[in-house]
């Protein structure tokens, strides 16, 4: 018979690089777990108006706190408002660059498959 002793196509090298796999995956959820910690603990400043208006979120976008001016309120309501908006979206994509920064410096080297 022929074939005898092949199993399942699953030889030294091949559970070698399982293994590596396994250790690979592993390395890359403790760092994700470390990262989500860190970015929980940054404090990113997004702001409109030349400072008037300030938003501070969280490295994964928690709002954390809003900085207004009191100029920035004698503008009135809508400019206020426009200007909140500005200070939240510049906030937002700090945030998410940083996340995708910090996600790549994360994967880099090692050559997952789909990363």
């Amino acid at each position: 018979m022929t074939g005898k002793g092949q199993g399942f196509g699953f030889g030294l090298g091949k559970m070698k690089e399982l293994a590596e796999a396994f250790k690979k995956a592993q390395q890359v959820q403790e760092g994700a777990k470390r990262l989500q910690e860190e970015l929980e603990q940054m404090e990113i400043l997004g702001e409109s108006g030349g400072g008037l208006v300030k938003v501070i979120v969280s490295g994964n976008q928690e709002p954390k706190r809003v900085e207004i001016a009191p100029e920035a309120l004698a503008q009135g309501a809508e400019i206020l408002s426009d200007l909140v908006t500005a200070a939240m979206k510049n906030a937002y994509e700090k945030s998410t660059a940083t996340m995708r920064e910090r996600m790549e410096d994360l994967t880099s080297g090692l050559e997952l498959p789909g990363f």
